[in-house]
């Protein structure tokens, strides 16, 4: 990859693939055609297979026109449909913005109106019925207009929620993303300590393939090392449990939660071929790591990082829990006033969206963070309005402001220890809504996971002597016993 990252240095401009065309076909020339690459079930696909796949379908894309510097939004299941899509965009040129297929159509309205992609590509029939993990899905490309093509390198573009409830739109070069791929290989060539899967592993992804840690650890990386990546149907401890039997595993990813499932699950069966289970998206409680050690005989890692830098810190084996371990090969990182700040050669943010985060070279990453004498890292947790529900970042800021959209609510207030509640207060002279009301509400126009688990209503919501609304839980559960 190294010789591919100088060539990645000289792109000629904004409309041009800045290399990611490049980066395809070295990931797909680092090794053997007949290695084994993508696994569900029965199904296998082996690295020649899915480079035909891919060939087959940029030919099909071009034929709409999409090439150097188009903008196309992606918005499909998890499925060998959504990687073959995503790599043969990227082989044309293209800019993909990469959307969570459990997004409601009004969140993906808004993002489309910010970024005004030129293209929709997009699941077909029957998605909605559809759960877990299934190996292919029907697409419908869609031009749409008014569309604007790319203004920056940028060829991959993510979304994450923004202090204020606007996303926050994130941008990564090729560039960026071949530093990433490298530095997981620098961490799978540590001498001496439990390293990346490497060539002839079998790694289990559980990690969503939309969101950074599962696209780049899971699918690109093993891409470029040789890993074979297997998939579970339904994401339950027994269907787990089967296919990492099944399958041979030898490696896990996933967030807390898949962790959990396992831990939680009775009698489960010995994983012997198991040697490295790694956990990102949100801290792993310890709770969760000691009864996952206890069942499987395996200490669970940590990973740490933002959907604007890529991996920040990682400890595979787990050794240095409480913290998240080490700044990972080539990131650096400072601690400034009790956060965490982590070096970046230029702002990952497009369309204004990043605010102050990025400046000087530095990003903000809002986690209130120590670092201590040999660089490993403790998170203590946000300093913003940003929580993390099952692996993904929630802006309750943006929750409460659809809550307030409610005509029969006048203002709503969200907290999140355990669980995320929301204690609201209606409208004077409106009907009273019901919890239940509330929450059709929510998930009509929010994804599932940024629903309010609890929602509470008051007549009136606490206030701070200076009129600003009171967001701690106990102070809040104190007017709600006060009211009944």
């Amino acid at each position: 990859m190294d010789e591919l990252l100088k060539d990645t240095d000289t792109g000629t401009g904004p409309g041009t693939d800045d290399g990611v065309g490049s980066l395809v076909q070295e990931l797909f020339d680092a090794r053997d055609d007949r290695l084994p690459y993508l696994t569900h079930q029965q199904e296998t696909v082996t690295r020649g297979e899915l480079r035909e796949r891919v060939a087959r379908q940029a030919a099909i894309f071009a034929g709409y026109g999409i090439g150097p510097g188009s903008t196309v939004g992606l918005r499909t299941p998890p499925s060998f449909t959504q990687i073959e899509v995503l790599l043969a965009l990227w082989r044309l040129g293209a800019q993909v913005l990469l959307l969570d297929f459990r997004l409601k159509p009004p969140e993906v309205a808004a993002l489309r109106t910010t970024c005004r992609p030129q293209f929709m590509v997009s699941a077909g029939s029957n998605v909605r019925a559809t759960f877990g993990f299934r190996s292919e899905h029907e697409i419908v490309t869609e031009r749409l207009r008014p569309g604007r093509p790319a203004t920056t390198a940028h060829r991959l573009v993510q979304f994450s929620s923004g202090s204020t409830g606007r996303p926050k739109v994130i941008g990564r070069t090729a560039r960026s993303l071949i530093a990433e791929v490298d530095r997981f290989a620098g961490i799978a060539g540590i001498p001496g300590a439990p390293g990346m899967p490497v060539e002839g592993d079998r790694l289990l992804l559980l990690s969503s393939t939309a969101h950074s840690f599962g696209l780049v650890a899971g699918l690109l990386y093993s891409l470029a090392a040789g890993v074979s990546v297997v998939f579970t149907p339904r994401v339950s401890a027994r269907d787990i449990l089967r296919t990492a039997l099944e399958h041979r595993v030898t490696a896990l990813f996933g967030v807390p939660t898949h962790f959990e499932l396992l831990a939680a699950a009775t009698d489960p069966p010995a994983l012997p071929d198991l040697r490295v289970a790694v956990s990102g998206g949100e801290i792993m409680p310890p709770r969760v790591a000691a009864r996952f050690a206890e069942q499987y005989g395996l200490t669970v890692g940590e990973a740490y990082g933002t959907t604007e830098s890529g991996i920040v810190t990682i400890d595979i084996g787990g050794t240095l829990r409480p913290s998240v371990g080490r700044p990972a090969p080539g990131v650096q990182i400072r601690e400034r006033r009790g956060e965490l700040y982590v070096a970046l050669d230029e702002s990952p943010y497009l369309f204004g969206s990043g605010g102050a985060q990025y400046a000087d070279g530095w990003l903000r990453t809002r986690d209130r963070a120590t670092v201590d004498a040999t660089g490993a890292v403790l998170v203590h947790g946000r300093a913003d309005s940003l929580v993390v529900v099952g692996g993904l970042k929630v802006d309750l800021t943006e929750v409460e402001n659809v809550l307030r959209e409610h005509p029969a609510v006048d203002q709503a207030v969200l907290v999140h220890e355990d669980v995320t509640e929301a204690y609201v207060a209606v409208a004077a002279g409106a009907g009273r809504p019901s919890a239940e009301d509330l929450s059709r509400w929510c998930r009509e126009r929010l994804a599932d996971y940024k629903v309010p688990r609890v929602i509470r209503l008051l007549e009136s919501l606490p206030r701070t002597s200076n009129g600003k609304l009171v967001r701690r839980a106990a102070t809040l559960q104190a007017a709600l016993a006060g009211e009944a």
